[in-house]
């Protein structure tokens, strides 16, 4: 298992596991777009890879104030053997060494076996109320 940074010859690879990670996104989060909007800002994708294969992926990001994780997915086949906790903590790395003091991320209130997944690399669970809108 490889565990990198994001390569221009990843993008259809990408697409694909995000497509199939992520089934039920909503159109903003078509992966060709989010790849488009997040590579016109910075490169913070980072992916695993086996044997020439994108087994998974997450993306960071990080404002001057907080940093973020976006997109954190691992095929099926491939949970539960180090490869999320290996991504997540690859781009907690690069995020800290350009400043960042504290990273977020969101999940769906019903995803309890990602909740504990986050707990065992120390994310707790912080009282607020996440707003959005679409723009």
């Amino acid at each position: 298992m490889k565990i990198r940074k994001y390569e221009i010859t990843d993008r259809d690879g990408l697409i694909e596991l995000w497509n199939e990670i992520f089934p039920d996104d909503p159109p903003h989060n078509e992966p060709s777009l989010v790849i488009n909007a997040k590579l016109a800002v910075d490169d913070l994708i980072f992916v695993a890879e086996s044997y020439g294969r994108l087994v998974g992926a997450c993306m960071a990001g990080y404002d001057g104030h907080r940093g973020w994780l976006y997109a954190v997915g691992v095929l099926p086949k491939y949970r539960r053997n180090g490869t999320g906790a290996a991504l997540v903590k690859l781009a907690i790395k690069f995020i800290k060494e350009i400043g960042c003091v504290k990273v977020n991320l969101q999940i769906r209130t019903t995803n309890t076996e990602v909740a504990a997944f986050y707990n065992s690399l120390g994310f707790s669970i912080e009282e607020r109320l996440s707003m959005g809108a679409h723009i």
